[in-house]
């Protein structure tokens, strides 16, 4: 005997689910995957929830019906797998729906602090009484859970809608999310690009962020594909560098300017920050010393025409309030407390000029020809 899917199709308008008395065909239960492999047949069955308490009924109903209704000899049990409905993900205009402003930390280079930089800038302005999220796109060095002490925190998930979401980990007024906190400490993160832009558009979509005034990424230093997934994936503000003064670090910190205000991804550039601006030693605080270079990234801003939204020095407590989990932003009257104090505000007035200056970012479309 020939099996063609019709046959099984009309076989199993005899099964009616319990819940409503409508056959599984009509009620859109037979999924579009049947095969027939000779005497083999598999397909899958669609339920509205995993705990459909009718489910497991309905597939040996399922099997008795094509055994009696086509061939007893079919070899069917067993093949029938189930599915079950998730509502469809947002459409990309429509993620975040609840963030006012998708703000983008980068830099040229790794070293120059922008990790850090973004967490004290993200904590001064939820001190300020913003609502602030954080995502932590550094996928192969995460390193934002331990500055802002959370390190072990395990996000749960949410129901919302019939949509499984991730709850992102709350400290300091911060929603934040990381890809460290799915893989274990001391792992190296060994993935293929397509992977490492995967995991991040799930934390993107599949996250309850809620409402949010600014919502920072920390983006991986360097440009890459990473950068590309997201600038596809949402529309992003605009772009602060993080640069040190050094001629070497200005030289990578063009290239990260270059990528966002290219033609084909135009991301307004926010402005600059000058990290590891200079050093103060802790028992002379009125002293400065250049390390590495003066007024580098001051001059980079000058030249490009963009604002230097803020100069951070290399003071110990920085280091050693970001190992501790505690951001030195938490003290607002230290020193480094009050630069990135007034970072956070610069960056305030830099968006509301950018907002009323031009229109909203779209999301970049990069065709392959």
């Amino acid at each position: 005997m020939t099996i063609y899917p019709q046959l099984i199709l009309d076989a199993l308008k005899n099964v009616r689910y319990p819940g409503t008395g409508q056959d599984i065909v009509s009620a859109g239960m037979v999924a579009d995957n049947m095969r027939i492999e000779g005497n083999k047949v598999s397909f899958s069955l669609i339920a509205e929830r995993p705990n459909d308490p009718f489910i497991k009924s309905l597939v040996k109903m399922a099997e008795q019906a094509v055994l009696t209704y086509v061939d007893k000899d079919i070899d069917i049990k067993g093949n029938i797998s189930v599915k079950y409905k998730q509502p469809p993900r947002p459409s990309q205009p429509e993620l975040l729906t609840g963030v006012k402003n998708i703000i983008a930390v980068a830099s040229g280079k790794g070293g120059v602090g922008k990790s850090t930089v973004c967490t004290n800038l993200a904590v001064a302005l939820a001190m300020k009484g913003y609502m602030v999220g954080l995502l932590d796109a550094d996928i192969f060095g995460p390193s934002v859970p331990k500055m802002l002490g959370v390190e072990d925190a395990a996000p749960m998930l949410v129901n919302k809608d019939g949509r499984d979401l991730i709850v992102p980990i709350e400290n300091y007024g911060i929603k934040m999310l990381s890809i460290g906190f799915f893989v274990k400490k001391e792992s190296a993160v060994v993935w293929r690009g397509a992977m490492a832009s995967n995991a991040l558009k799930q934390l993107i979509r599949d996250a309850d962020w809620g409402e949010l005034d600014y919502f920072f990424i920390d983006f991986p230093p360097g440009t890459s594909d990473i950068h590309l997934t997201l600038v596809q994936t949402i529309p992003i503000t605009g772009a602060v560098i993080v640069s040190t003064p050094q001629e070497v670090a200005l030289a990578d910190a063009r290239k990260g300017i270059s990528m966002f205000s290219g033609d084909k991804v135009n991301v307004p550039i926010l402005g600059l920050v000058e990290n590891m601006a200079w050093f103060t030693p802790a028992e002379l605080p009125e002293n400065k010393y250049y390390i590495f270079g003066k007024d580098g990234c001051k001059r980079l801003a000058e030249e490009y025409g963009y604002a230097l939204l803020g100069q951070i020095p290399i003071v110990q407590s920085i280091r050693e309030s970001g190992d501790e989990g505690m951001p030195v932003a938490l003290n607002a009257d230290s020193i480094t407390g009050m630069a990135f104090s007034e970072l956070a505000d610069h960056l305030v007035a830099a968006v509301d000029k950018r907002n009323r200056e031009l229109p909203p970012t779209r999301i970049v479309n990069v065709r392959i020809k």
